[in-house]
Parts: C-alpha cells; sequence; structure tokens
C-alpha cells in the first residue's frame, strides 16, 4: 500500500535489524512525543503470500496504527522471500527480529515492557509461528499476537476457500494461494509442520492473548476463525472479530480492508487492554 496520511506528529526512521542470515529492512514508525520511550514494540511483517511484498505495502495502514499511538512503537520487517528461499527461511527471520528488538530496545526507544507480534496474510502466518517458535525456544517474551487474515492452511480445504474456487470472479485469488505455497513449501512434507501451518498444530497451549481479524468475504475467512476457535480451546485468551466487507478494486487487496477505522480500533482496544492485563515481559 502506498500513498501518505497527514500524521504531523509521526516519526519514520528507516533502519536495518538483523535477520537469521543477515540484516534486513525495517522502518521504525512513532507517533506522539517520539522521544519518550515507549512501552509496547509492534512488529509487523507484511504480507503477499510469501513470494512477493515489501515494507511498502503496509505503509498507510502502519502510518494509522503509530499516528495516534500514545504508548506504542511498531517496527515494520521484511524478511526473506520464497523467491529466494524457501520455508524456513522466512519464518527463521521473523524470530531473529523479535529477538534482535530485544537486545536493542534503547536503539528503538522501547522500554522493553511488552512485545506484540502482528502481520496480515502471509505475515500473520509468520507471527503465528513466532508465538510458537518464542515459546519452544524460551524467548523472547511476547505480550500479544495480532494476525489479520492470517494464511494458515497450506491445504487450502476451508468452506470459504472451496467457495472462492467455485466463483469464476474469485477463482484466481485461491490458484494465487496455491502458487504462493508452492513456492513457499516445495517440500509436500512440510506442510504439516506447525512452524509452516499452525492451524495443524496440536500444541497451543502457553501462547500469548491473541487479536484475530477475519474477514466476512475474504478466502482466508475459516481458517482465520477455526485458528482463533483452536487458540481458545487450548487456554490463550483470543479476541475475534470479523471485518465486513469492504470495496476493493483488487480482490487481493487485504491491506486497504485492514486500514479501516473499525479494524484499526479493534487493534488499539487489544494493545490498550494488554497493558492493564498483561505483565511487563
Amino acid at each position: 500500500m502506498n500513498g501518505g496520511v497527514d500524521c504531523p506528529q509521526l516519526t519514520i526512521r528507516e533502519l536495518d535489524v538483523a535477520g537469521a542470515r543477515g540484516p534486513l529492512a525495517a522502518r521504525l514508525y512513532s507517533g506522539v512525543a517520539a522521544r519518550i520511550k515507549k512501552d509496547v514494540l509492534v512488529v509487523y511483517f507484511h504480507g503477499g503470500g510469501f513470494i512477493k511484498g515489501d515494507l511498502d505495502e503496509a505503509d498507510v495502514f502502519l502510518r494509522h496504527l503509530a499516528g495516534g499511538a500514545l504508548n506504542q512503537l511498531v517496527l515494520a520487517s521484511s524478511y526473506t522471500l520464497a523467491t529466494e528461499q524457501p520455508f524456513p527461511a522466512a519464518v527463521e527471520d521473523a524470530h531473529a527480529v523479535l529477538v534482535w528488538a530485544k537486545k536493542n530496545k534503547v536503539k528503538l526507544g522501547w522500554t522493553g515492557k511488552q512485545l506484540v507480534v502482528a502481520g496480515i496474510e502471509a505475515g500473520a502466518n509468520l507471527a503465528a509461528v513466532c508465538t510458537l517458535m518464542s515459546r519452544d525456544r524460551g524467548g523472547p517474551p511476547l505480550a500479544g499476537q495480532i494476525l489479520i487474515m492470517p494464511m494458515l492452511d497450506p491445504g487450502l480445504s476451508t468452506c470459504s476457500m472451496r467457495e472462492v474456487k467455485l466463483d469464476e470472479r474469485t477463482a484466481g485469488v485461491a490458484d494465487t494461494c496455491a502458487a504462493s505455497y508452492r513456492g513457499y513449501l516445495p517440500n509436500g512434507f512440510d506442510r504439516t509442520h506447525p512452524y509452516a501451518s499452525p492451524l495443524q498444530s496440536s500444541r497451543l497451549k502457553n501462547l500469548p492473548a491473541a487479536l484475530i481479524l477475519s474477514g466476512e468475504d475474504d478466502p482466508l475467512r475459516d481458517e482465520a476463525e477455526q485458528y482463533a476457535a483452536k487458540l481458545a480451546a487450548a487456554g490463550v485468551a483470543t479476541t475475534l472479530k470479523r471485518l465486513a466487507p469492504a470495496p476493493l478494486q483488487d480482490a487481493g487487496a487485504r491491506n486497504d480492508c485492514a486500514c479501516k477505522a473499525a479494524a484499526v480500533d479493534q487493534i488499539g482496544r487489544f494493545l490498550a487492554a494488554l497493558e492493564t492485563t498483561v505483565k511487563p515481559s
């Protein structure tokens, strides 16, 4: 997503962060009182079906998200695309960025108190997987996860995905998702790995609180909502919100939907609740 937003108090810094195998381009957004250290850092991963996408894709959305925030920073990070190296390169990058952020809190202007991971579509897959990796690897501690219309089912087997396949106008979306997974998971046995498909994981306990935003007319709707149900059943504090349909010029432009005030409001409420209910990391 490109374009500007009128946020006169917004500070944006371009920087490099450490991925699993080298530096990655990143962008730090800070709203009101940028010079004051913030207690919450949201690390965000872009969409693009694992095979494309960059920092500009969600720039408008993140400007909205950070522009009115009093006590949070947003760090958008790139990651290795599947066109360069398939799974698990992207998820290893994503987790490495969280580790880097924890070690470099002074550089970021963050107190280190609460770390939240977020993303949209393929980026939301990485965000969800990061919670599993952080739990399994002993850190860094995460206060929450925000999954916006996440890609979680390489099998593309949900009802909402099958409905899209049967619709001539939108069948291309399912084909695009299938091509994305073929690029990201060229080895078939990886498709059931919990770090590739968290929806398939049977170990979802002891994960951070989750906000999951699905889309009424999104083919990823059912897998997002199924994952929310599985998290809740595992004892994870989970908030699920289904976003109303939004008129999109591009059927795959999910960020346009995410930019809507309702989504930004839901995220703001979730982060505010974390500050009052979750112990600092």
